[in-house]
């Protein structure tokens, strides 16, 4: 009976103990996350709390809230964008990916611009995955290695910070979270136990002695940065590094952000020579664009304050098969069925019988619903084979009834349109009487889906 006190199950999901194992974690229902942890951990996790400084309360109007004024501009723009102005000092901040999608070597090339900063001081780079060699041979890959950049390869958070008392750096990162542990704990670095202590002590760390620190995350193939949700709440910044493999393309994503916007992204194109920064993406998404072909439809999307023009094009073909596919890349696959279910339902359209396959040109993922009306033009396009023309964009969110609702920030996209020459823009009705655009786009306000495909030619 003792023997079996001395040990717990944890789920690496969401930190739900249990005295037994279960399949199914009864916190957050993801299956097979409980594993076997020591039970002192808890113990110990809790006691190294007791080393955080403690202040004094003071009036709020006594507080300084200088952040802007303090921030540390990196001089890479599509970052500091993401960031909201540059690195704040003391923030935590976490940058999440997939595996090799290039997380290291954006954070090697943000050091190096902010070591090559005379204003700053040292900057500490600790990787518990790779080499000194490795890293060297890395960063010759992307240009000059300032003076001020500093290595370390260390999986031990305690020693971490020894170096950190005994050395003056104003900036710290970690390459990853997943490798560091604390040796009072007996679980495997990764652990939920262990990732949750690391964090936290890191957490004390950048706030007591002013350090800005970057922690590298790994994503779960479900899409979710591994380890549990409190590592998010933990930090001041939440970065997701995304986009597919196949591109050369990468998105950097805001997913929180406590000292600026939220749902703002950086364009990153992978080179040879690291990664580049986009700075007008809609040319870039729409450089290869085929002329006049059915199923082709331009869409301005926003992502964060930037307006973004992206392609998106859809196949329809007659089905072999007795349950025809429904595929669709950069689009959820959910709201594609809604949309075709909408398109039969509205438009007396016959689809029960084709394959409908639709991509988001150049790896992106569309979340927002003013793409709706694009995908339902896409789709009768390639139908019909009959294509839309080039120097139209559309936009707009479709109901169940077939009505065309309003979207935000409509002026935005509609002027990002007239400065890449397109000459016409299909809107919604509700609210375009207030839109102010330039003299050279023709606005066409349609209420309903079959208005907006009686415009198709």
């Amino acid at each position: 009976m003792g023997k079996d006190n001395k040990t717990i199950y944890v789920c690496q999901a969401c930190g739900q103990t249990s005295a037994k194992w279960l399949g199914r974690c009864p916190g957050c229902g993801e299956w097979h996350t409980l594993e076997k942890e020591p039970n002192n951990t808890l113990v110990i996790q809790g006691r190294s709390h007791l080393g955080m400084n403690r202040s004094a309360p003071l009036p709020l109007l006594e507080v300084s809230a200088e952040l802007d004024d303090a921030r540390i501009v990196i001089g890479i723009s599509e970052m500091d964008r993401v960031l909201g102005g540059g690195l704040v000092p003391g923030s935590l901040v976490l940058l999440a990916g997939e595996p090799g999608i290039g997380k290291s070597t954006l954070l090697l090339q943000l050091l190096c611009r902010l070591a090559s900063n005379q204003k700053q001081k040292k900057v500490l780079y600790v990787s518990g995955e790779e080499s000194l060699a490795q890293i060297r041979m890395r960063s010759e890959r992307l240009g000059n290695i300032p003076e001020n950049l500093w290595v370390a390869c260390e999986s031990e958070l305690d020693r971490i910070i020894e170096i950190m008392e005994e050395q003056d750096h104003s900036i710290l990162a970690i390459d990853s979270i997943q490798t560091l542990f604390c040796s009072g704990i007996l679980s495997a670095p990764g652990s939920m136990a262990q990732v949750r202590e690391t964090t936290a002590r890191l957490m004390q760390l950048a706030k007591s002695k002013v350090v800005s620190t970057i922690l590298v995350g790994h994503v779960t193939k479900e899409g979710a940065i591994a380890g549990p949700r409190a590592l998010e709440h933990l930090v001041d910044t939440v970065l997701y590094f995304e986009g597919d493999r196949s591109h050369t393309f990468r998105l950097l994503r805001t997913v929180k952000n406590r000292y600026g916007p939220t749902h703002e992204i950086g364009v990153f194109e992978m080179t040879e020579s690291g990664l580049e920064q986009v700075p007008n993406p809609s040319e870039v998404f729409l450089a290869q664009r085929p002329k006049a072909l059915p199923g082709s439809v331009i869409v301005p999307c926003m992502e964060g304050t930037r307006p973004i023009l992206v392609e998106i094009q859809a196949l329809v073909s007659p089905s072999h098969l007795a349950i025809p596919r429904r595929t669709s890349t950069g689009i959820d696959g959910n709201r594609l069925a809604l949309l075709i279910a909408v398109a039969e339902r509205h438009l007396g359209m016959v689809l029960f019988d084709r394959d409908i396959f639709i991509n988001v040109i150049g790896g992106l993922k569309i979340s927002e619903p003013a793409s709706e009306l694009a995908v339902i033009m896409a789709i009768v396009s390639s139908l019909r084979d009959v294509p839309i023309n080039m120097d139209t964009a559309v936009f707009g969110e479709v109901g169940l009834t077939g009505e065309v609702r309003s979207v935000g920030r409509t002026e935005l996209r509609i002027n990002e349109a007239a400065r890449l020459g397109l000459k016409r823009c299909i809107v919604p009705q509700s609210g375009s009487y207030r839109i102010k655009f330039s003299d050279s786009m023709k606005i066409l306000a349609v209420k309903r889906i079959d208005d907006a495909i009686a415009a198709l030619t």
